[in-house]
């Protein structure tokens, strides 16, 4: 598929909106416009007025809407034009419209605050097309975030440490991550590392007064360290961050092959607050298939000994989508994990990215997986609301199943405080390890510069004091706009 470009700049947006409906063709952006337009192809111009020619199986199709001074509204006319033209074309209605970015709760909170509740939900039904489902949706995640928002403040920031190991890939997954089993030697040098990184943010963050308001360890899966590789990392984060004004500690616990009661007890003497246990999946056909090198039965003996170990705010993840999942068996996952009532319930769809083993296994996106999975989660927020969890955010991301979404759901007042403020961009995300990304928020406008870690641990390992020297750049960032 060929998206031919004229007078406009609106490429990254109309690619992104055609992949909706093309999810496993190749997309190429052209310029030069040749004199006989080959199907498939969407032709687009703007002159006095935008217009739009699409070509696909000997079927034309040809629209225009009127020019306006506004480079935002024309871009909205041209996304809208091929919207329509695409549905019909294919019959593929995407629930979000003409939305492909990340952060719609975001987008719907900025139109409330300019034009009011009904008049912002009228733009999103109207001028992006979303469907009533999904604004709902979306107006209710935004009412459970304002509280937590509102404990941001101008000097506010949320420390961010990434463990890019795990026993294994699963066939999903495209996270910078390694395999702990090839890597092992990897593994000691980078969490001296990583201890060290962390004590030289911590005297930046310190020195210019900044408020610890959440600290999460991601991944990959951090329990692939041993006890006392994470015993180390977060005894220097204790020692080395001010962390009276801290609300909240997260580890990623994730894979439950990972989980055991030396180190769950290592987190426990940590004072870590919030652990996620991501099963995916109760069915072991589709863990199978999937990569996972463990059962439902050890997942639920994994939850159970968290408890036991007296932890009273725990995750857990499911998917939506996955290869061999049925809507009748996914609720059946549901359901025992709704009987072990845990404090979250974080549901994804599954995102095929191009870098994953179910992509290079050829896996592709249609449109009967799109309708199952969305079937799955409206059996999900049916359920979930019946049983008093809330949605308290939401976030996107390209190449997902029926472009659909991922919702954190909790239990009032259990909430991840950093899975609002990062998905929000509320206030300054300070990164360490490997892949991971600083976010400089200016409290003044909403401004963001980033700093980015070497991506894969023997870059990190091997460059580490080039890459200590670019979080110099924190003291000027804050020197500059604060």
């Amino acid at each position: 598929m060929k998206i031919y470009i004229k007078n406009h700049n609106y490429h990254f947006e109309l690619e992104n909106l055609t992949r909706l409906f093309y999810p496993n063709e190749k997309i190429i952006v052209e310029r030069t416009i040749p004199d006989f337009l080959e199907a498939p192809c969407i032709y687009t111009e703007m002159g006095n007025a935008l217009l739009v020619k699409v070509q696909l199986q000997g079927n034309n199709y040809h629209k225009t809407m009127e020019k306006t001074e506004d480079s935002m509204e024309n871009e909205r006319r041209f996304a809208q034009m091929i919207f329509e033209i695409l549905t019909e074309h294919t019959k593929i209605i995407p629930p979000w419209g003409i939305l492909t970015g990340v952060r719609p709760v975001k987008l719907l909170r900025r139109l409330m605050e300019e034009e009011g509740i009904a008049n912002a939900a009228a733009h999103f039904r109207d001028r992006f097309f979303v469907q009533d489902e999904k604004i709902v949706l979306a107006r209710r995640t935004e009412a459970f975030e304002k509280e937590i928002l509102s404990l941001s403040r101008s000097d506010s920031f949320s420390l961010y440490i990434s463990i890019p190991f795990c026993p294994s890939r699963c066939r999903y997954c495209s996270f910078v991550m390694q395999s702990i089993e090839r890597t092992k030697h990897l593994v000691e040098p980078y969490v001296a590392l990583l201890c060290e990184e962390l004590k030289y943010t911590a005297q930046i963050a310190n020195t210019l007064g900044l408020r610890l308001e959440t600290v999460y360890m991601g991944g990959g899966t951090p329990t692939a360290l041993s006890a006392e590789q994470m015993d180390r990392v977060l005894h220097t984060v204790r020692t080395e961050f001010y962390m009276d004004t801290c609300r909240e500690l997260t580890v990623e616990a994730g894979r439950p092959d990972t989980i055991t009661a030396e180190k769950l007890n290592a987190l426990k003497e940590n004072k870590v607050s919030r652990i996620s246990i991501n099963p995916q999946t109760l069915n072991d056909a589709v863990l199978q298939e999937i990569g996972r090198r463990h059962t439902a039965q050890e997942a639920l003996e994994a939850f159970q000994l968290a408890r036991k170990l007296g932890f009273d705010n725990i995750n857990m993840d499911l998917i939506a989508g996955l290869p061999k999942d049925t809507p009748e068996s996914y609720k059946i996952s549901l359901d025992e994990i709704c009987a072990l009532s845990p404090e979250c319930i974080t549901v994804h769809t599954l995102c095929l990215k191009r870098s994953s083993a179910l992509t290079e296994d050829g896996v592709q996106l249609d449109a009967s997986q799109a309708e199952m999975a969305a079937k799955m989660l409206r059996c999900t927020q049916k359920q979930l609301t019946e049983q008093e969890y809330i949605p308290y955010y939401l976030y996107r991301q390209s190449r997902m199943v029926g472009n659909l979404e991922n919702v954190g759901w909790s239990k009032p007042g259990m909430e991840c405080l950093y899975n609002v403020y990062v998905m929000d961009e509320t206030h300054t995300v300070l990164g360490c390890g490997a892949g991971a990304v600083t976010k400089l928020k200016s409290p003044q406008k909403d401004y963001l510069e980033r700093i980015f870690n070497f991506k894969y641990p023997y870059e990190y390992n091997s460059r580490f004091q080039k890459m200590l020297c670019r979080k110099g750049a924190i003291p000027e960032f804050y020197k500059k706009y604060c």
